[in-house]
């Protein structure tokens, strides 16, 4: 992580501790604010190729041992996928230095050519058009070690605090192609998946769903069978290996009894049990602002994790030190996010923004993280009243960089800022006004996660049912505020009762309403577009405050 610049405003050592956590929880890696070059691999990775458009993924069932003490995996991968149009060259993606070993089809095996990080499988004929098909795809080699996770992904070989072996897989971003074979594209979500995980039998695996089966094998080891029924990022598909202890409770939510089940460590097992009472209310609050929890059929599980958190679905990771706030501080700066747990909260968002409703594009992870980053202002409202989240969002601006758009380059695996976080979620709290009725902002909420409910979506869908829903042309708002840098500036000027405003530093044509505030302490709603614009107050004002809601710069001329 580079040295944080402090940002104007933030001066006491508690903004600062909160800028730096913020930092941490952003994307690292090179300077974002540089020109990226990209390469044949970045296509490979990030696009639809003629070798990944004739299949669709159905189901992934992985087998997976890893060895401790080597750092090093072995697997196979039984791939069922449908044949969509004739194709006879299939790309499948494992990241050096993993090795694709033999790969079988109708128990034959087929030629495979290696291509960087991609892996070309050649069949001796089409596969019927419209047929499902299954593909065995054996895999081992010492894959790439995590060197910060969760934001530098990879492989997880750590120990606890009791030096006990403790093993995971962090690949957000990254890609899951990092630990085993698969079409590493967002777009493609197997319906459902499978992970079976062989380990020593002193030890316990974890992984998402349900537990199917715990088999005794040869040399003291178990095998621990897991499966979720849902469609499910391939990111989001990981083992937790280590000594864990488990308990549960059933939360009675809008779907029904949703099973809810704890894993940690056992020598954290009463700190656990007194954190995680935290959520239920979490549930409820989310159900009821973003619809039912998108996984009923494979329950929700908080999984005690080698590092700070992700939001694997139906197994959360959790890593925050049991305690409130994001690593005990507070990333708004106004005292509200010491009132819940930071990971708790947020990755669990994600259920809902980024598992149920993912985009199809790596360039678009703002619909995962705006929208997740905003579940954090909803949750604060939950708990402590409206006026307190809209605190707390707007004490979260301060971490915005505006270095370059949130959204990312298409068709070439490349995430846009890490602005997506508070950015977006301002974005989103502006829109939330623009509803001018919470109920009907709420409902909204509630039917994007339905219309899209375990799908991918492109940009142009989601701006598409936000302008639907609020009955106005929204995508101004989304382009100013994701595919540029500048936030917009209302100029004005006052003439005795006479205000002339217009909007500034925007992109040509912008006519997002917002709100002011008068001197007196009346709020007033103006209708700025690029060209100057005047309105007439009942009696003379002097000067004028945006309204805190509105995430948007205020400038006299």
């Amino acid at each position: 992580m580079k040295p944080i610049r402090t940002a104007p405003g933030l001066r006491s050592s508690a903004a600062v501790i909160a800028a730096a956590a913020l930092l941490a929880l952003l994307p690292s890696g090179e300077n974002r604010a540089q020109e990226k070059v990209f390469n044949r691999a970045d296509t490979l990775r990030g696009s639809i190729t003629e070798e990944r458009a004739w299949w669709d993924a159905v189901h992934y069932d992985i087998a997976v041992e890893p060895d401790y003490g080597s750092m090093t995996v072995v697997g196979s991968v039984r791939l069922r996928f449908r044949v969509l149009a004739p194709g006879r060259t299939m790309q499948l993606d494992l990241q050096a230095p993993m090795e694709i070993g033999r790969v079988e089809w109708d128990g034959k095996p087929l030629d495979v050519t290696r291509d960087g990080n991609a892996w070309h499988v050649r069949f001796p004929e089409a596969p019927p058009t419209g047929s499902l098909q299954t593909l065995a795809v054996s895999f081992a080699g010492k894959p790439q070690v995590a060197k910060r996770p969760p934001w530098d992904g990879g492989w997880i070989f750590t120990r606890d605090t009791q030096g006990r072996p403790w093993m995971s897989v962090a690949c957000q971003g990254i890609g899951a192609s990092v630990w085993y074979p698969c079409k590493d594209h967002q777009s493609d979500e197997p319906d459902s998946a499978a992970l079976s995980i062989t380990i020593p039998d002193t030890l316990v695996a974890v992984a998402n769903g349900r537990l199917r089966s715990r088999t005794p094998q040869p040399g003291g080891r178990m095998t621990y069978g897991w499966a979720v029924t849902s469609p499910i990022n391939l990111y989001n598909i990981i083992p937790y290996i280590g000594k864990y202890v488990s308990w549960g409770e059933t939360y009675p939510g809008e779907g029904g009894p949703l099973a809810c089940t704890y894993h940690v460590l056992d020598y954290e097992l009463e700190r656990a049990k007194e954190q995680f009472k935290q959520v239920p209310g979490m549930l409820s609050c989310f159900e009821h602002w973003f619809g039912p929890y998108p996984f009923y059929a494979d329950g929700y599980q908080l999984v005690q994790a080698p590092h700070l958190g992700m939001e694997h679905q139906s197994a959360v990771a959790y890593g925050n030190g049991f305690r409130n706030g994001y690593r005990g501080n507070d990333l708004s700066g106004t005292g509200w996010g010491l009132k819940w747990d930071f990971i708790i909260v947020h990755e669990s968002g994600h259920e809902w923004f980024g598992n149920n409703v993912s985009s199809k594009d790596v360039a678009d992870m703002w619909v995962h993280e705006s929208f997740t980053n905003y579940s954090e202002t909803i949750f604060t409202g939950c708990q402590s009243g409206p006026k307190a989240g809209s605190e707390y969002v707007a004490g979260t601006r301060r971490l915005v960089r505006n270095d370059i758009p949130v959204v990312g380059r298409y068709g070439v695996n490349d995430e846009g800022s890490g602005d997506m976080y508070y950015k977006g979620g301002n974005m989103i709290h502006y829109m939330r006004q623009l509803f001018r009725d919470d109920e009907r902002f709420r409902l909204a909420l509630r039917a994007m996660n339905d219309t899209f409910r375990h799908a991918t979506v492109t940009y142009d869908e989601v701006v598409g049912f936000w302008s639907r829903r609020a009955g106005m042309d929204l995508s101004p708002l989304f382009h100013q505020y994701l595919r540029t840098t500048q936030i917009p500036t209302l100029s004005y000027r006052i003439r005795g009762r006479t205000l002339e405003y217009r909007w500034t530093t925007c992109i040509p044509g912008y006519d997002i309403p917002v709100q002011v505030v008068l001197d007196g302490g009346e709020r007033v709603w103006l209708h700025p577009t690029t060209e100057r614009k005047s309105t007439r107050f009942p009696r003379e004002t002097k000067a004028l405050q945006m309204a805190p809601e509105f995430y948007a710069n205020l400038a006299a001329e």
